[in-house]
């Protein structure tokens, strides 16, 4: 009997996986989609195709420890890979012939072609990775720059600005803040030393530090890239290695920059959009202010501190890297769901204004060329960028790639393009939440769709989760810390920051034109963009919203494996719904921890608590304890999150009265942190404004939260429920300390339920000494507690020490500090006094309880 062979078209194993009918013939799938027999519908589609992934890894890993090599071994390594490439690819190329049956288990010949022709493949990328990762480390090491460097010589360069200028955040240095300076990337092209020598044209990368006086910072911060400038200034060293940066030119031109030559017509136009974007949002709350344009196309340059404190807590940063989302939402308009765009049923605007699938892919080029220019061409715009060329390059020859070899391509065409992304923290963790994205979560969401979870939810919750769990070892490594609050607050803001994005566009594109249309889109945007900012400021307000974990890439493999062990269980668990409820339940009051809960726990604060000194590091911040949820503020410490997390711990919501004791920063940089999120009533502060720039912060500070401000005056008394405190120095009429800040502390003496605390701010011997000749003195003797001066430093009087006689002695300093605090002498002085002392780098925050025989001392 012969038989008959069916001649229609096979169905393939992903059609039959996806349910369809045996009998139902391709044209008719093909027939619903619209399309042709020979174009694959997407559930046709075999499993991902990976075969640019080592191609692109071993580029990246080659990039990653090339660039510092020697010129001598990157050409022995990119010859002897060429060499064992040129070797294998005629193999590869011609497939043997007369290849019958193959012996069952035996490696068939187009197996083996295959292999050598990934290897071939993988070698002739390491080849390419290192031949441009020397040529691009050499740019370093050529021209004038690096040998004028190492001479710390003055200099007068034309400088071509190649990134935004911004400035830099207040920063501590010992008691003082350090000066803010504006920071430019950009490129020498040519130099001539200040003594007179020729000028020499050159194309060397640095980065460039101005210390300008207020309105030459505006001058500077309104420079575009692709400006060129000219400036004299003294080239330094770069301070670390791994960098794009072959030294430092310090610039301390007091006038504005002298511009050569104006940017590139693109880059006007770009800057006059983020301009017009910045214009439309100056009406808007402070948040939706600052927070728009980072959304929209990455302008930090209005985020506060404890804003960008916020997003880092509960791992939000990366909505304010402008990145692939981004590029998503904008191409979404033009061709539709993703899904869809190469399809005959594709939505977006480009099929229903009728153009065709090239001429949307080229429109679409265009589109994403203008989004790197406006953007900024960082690490993650320039993934994104590369991603969608590559598919709508695809949507342009009609052929469907997945997304996977298009993230590969992508990262493979980049690094070999600048190397530098290879070491760059910000392409890595782009490149990981992209790769979550396309491999596990849709793993995740379908296991969670079949065990009952709604689809949309499932996606949500496996997106967020995938990302965390595949960038969390990355940030640790950065931050030393894991968010708890990063999978809910992701969940939380994914549904505002499509439309906030949408309509900051839409306001970017019409403020040119028509501002007030803008603004009015910019309002309409401040709502999910204000959104976003609660999510992150509750989040990181919470009192477990992360946990300290060990920095470095042991740390990260720690995490990893920590990550493996969670999913692991996750999905055991998955099948136990009460299980997961009570897990559930544990991870929030880990997070939320209620105060009487975490007091049983922890121990911290302990009952009835009096006094306690923060551990703020290398500063002083003590609090006075005045009331359920409510605290007087002695000093803010260094660092406004250091301080607002011991704030939080002791559960104190309200703070009736600040008192900073003078205006060093190490006593008063936190001061943000104390008014985060708090009831303030107002702020005492010494009569010594000096340093000044430290007495403007405070005042600036206060002034923006409408906190009242005033000076503490010797004599003054004060009361609050069973808290008292009188002040006993500056005293009065004392306009100024001649030997300085520190002599010009505010001295406390404080009484709560029977316990007597002398709080000496940084007073040094002579004001010490002056202090024991006042009125004041007699009430000074036999404290319970004494705050030590001046962070327990050598210069102390010792007839004060002997005086005051306490009990216990508190001292708050960091550790490791530079100074040597405390002083081995004032420890061992006060302890041959009779006195029990604690100090915050050994003991961490300390609480002083009770009274009299029932003294009671907690450690945190």
């Amino acid at each position: 009997m012969r038989h008959v062979r069916d001649r229609r078209p096979a169905r393939s194993a992903a059609h039959a996986a996806s349910g369809g009918p045996a009998s139902e013939p391709a044209s008719a799938v093909h027939g619903a989609s619209g399309r042709g027999l020979k174009v694959a519908h997407p559930r046709q589609e075999g499993p991902a195709d990976l075969r640019l992934v080592p191609p692109a890894l071993a580029a990246w890993a080659t990039a990653a420890m090339t660039l510092d090599v020697s010129p001598g071994l990157l050409t022995g390594v990119v010859v002897v890979c060429l060499a064992v490439a040129c070797g294998l690819l005629p193999g590869a190329a011609t497939a043997p012939a007369g290849a019958g049956r193959q012996p069952a288990g035996a490696v068939t010949a187009p197996a083996r072609t295959g292999a050598r022709a990934s290897v071939a493949a993988v070698l002739l990328c390491v080849a390419a990775a290192a031949a441009s990762a020397g040529l691009h480390g050499a740019d370093l090491r050529r021209g004038p720059v690096p040998g004028l460097a190492e001479r710390y010589a003055t200099v007068t360069a034309d400088v071509e600005i190649t990134s935004d200028p911004r400035l830099t955040r207040p920063r501590v240095t010992g008691n003082r803040l350090a000066p803010v300076s504006v920071l430019a990337k950009g490129e020498v092209r040519s130099v001539a030393e200040a003594s007179g020598a020729g000028r020499t044209g050159t194309r060397t990368p640095v980065l460039v530090i101005v210390d300008a006086a207020k309105a030459g910072r505006r001058e500077w911060l309104g420079l575009l890239p692709s400006t060129r400038v000219r400036v004299t200034g003294r080239l330094a060293p770069a301070p670390v290695g791994g960098d794009r940066i072959a030294a430092v030119l310090r610039v301390r031109d007091r006038a504005g920059p002298r511009v050569v030559r104006e940017a590139s017509g693109a880059q006007r136009f770009a800057g006059r959009l983020r301009a017009g974007l910045r214009e439309a949002t100056d009406g808007l709350p402070a948040d939706a202010r600052a927070l728009l344009p980072g959304l929209v196309v990455g302008d930090t340059a209005r985020i506060t501190a404890d804003l960008d404190e916020a997003f880092k807590e509960t791992d939000l940063a990366h909505t304010l890297a402008v990145s692939g989302s981004n590029l998503t939402i904008v191409l979404a308009l033009l061709l539709g769901p993703p899904g869809l765009a190469p399809r005959a049923e594709r939505r977006g605007l480009a099929p229903r204004l009728g153009v065709s699938l090239r001429g949307t892919a080229v429109f679409g080029g265009a589109l994403t060329l203008a989004f790197v220019v406006v953007c900024r061409p960082d690490p993650s715009v320039l993934r994104a960028a590369a991603c969608g060329a590559v598919a709508l390059l695809a949507l342009a020859t009609g052929r469907r790639k997945s997304l996977v070899p298009a993230l590969a391509t992508a990262v493979l065409l980049l690094v070999l393009h600048d190397p530098w992304l290879a070491r760059s923290p910000g392409f890595l963790l782009s490149v990981l939440a992209t790769g979550a994205l396309l491999t596990l979560a849709p793993r995740w969401s379908g296991a969670l769709a079949r065990r009952g979870v709604p689809p949309r939810l499932a996606e949500a919750l496996a997106a967020a989760g995938a990302a965390q769990a595949l960038c969390a070892p990355v940030v640790a490594v950065l931050s030393a810390r894991v968010s708890l609050v990063a999978v809910p607050c992701n969940l939380l803001v994914e549904f505002a920051v499509a439309p906030a994005t949408v309509l900051g566009f839409a306001a970017l594109a019409v403020a040119p034109v028509a501002l007030p249309v803008a603004e009015g889109l910019a309002w309409c945007a401040s709502w999910p963009a204000g959104w976003i900012a609660r999510v992150a400021r509750t989040g990181a307000a919470l009192p477990g919203a992360g946990v300290d974990w060990p920095g470095g890439w042991g740390g990260a493999a720690a995490l990893a494996l920590v990550t493996v062990a969670v999913v692991v269980a996750g999905r055991r668990l998955l099948g136990h719904p009460w299980l997961c409820a009570g897990c559930g339940v544990l991870l929030v009051l880990a997070v939320v921890q209620p105060p009487p809960l975490a007091r049983i726990v922890t121990g911290w604060p302990p009952p009835g608590w009096r006094l306690a000194m923060c551990d703020v590091g290398q500063g002083d911040a003590t609090v006075l304890a005045a009331g359920p949820g409510t605290g007087i503020v002695v000093d803010a410490g260094p660092d406004p999150g250091l301080v607002d997390r011991c704030l939080r711990d002791l559960g104190v919501t309200r703070v009736p009265l600040v008192v900073l004791t003078h205006f060093h920063a190490d006593h008063v940089a936190g001061l943000p942190g104390v008014l985060r999120g708090r009831a303030v009533g107002a702020i005492e502060t010494t009569g010594y404004d000096k340093p000044v720039d430290q007495a403007e912060f405070v005042r600036d500070e206060a002034a923006a939260r409408g906190v009242p401000v005033s000076r503490a005056q010797a004599g003054e008394q004060r009361r609050t429920g069973d808290l008292s405190w009188q002040v006993l120095w500056p005293p009065s009429g004392r306009a100024a300390a001649p030997e300085g800040p520190n002599d010009a502390s505010v001295a406390l003496l404080v009484r709560s339920a029977g316990l007597r605390m002398l709080l000496l701010g940084d007073l040094e011997p002579p004001a010490q000494r002056a202090l024991l000749r006042t009125p004041a003195a007699a009430s000074v003797g036999g404290v319970d507690v004494l705050k030590v001066a001046h962070h327990g430093s050598a210069y102390q009087d010792p007839e004060l020490m002997r005086r005051a006689a306490p009990r216990l002695a508190l001292i708050s300093c960091g550790a490791d500090n530079p100074y040597g605090h405390p002083a081995p002498s004032t420890v061992a002085a006060l302890r041959a006094g009779g006195a029990r002392v604690l100090r915050t780098d050994v003991d961490g925050a300390i609480a002083v309880a009770g009274a009299g025989a029932g003294l009671r001392v907690a450690r945190d």
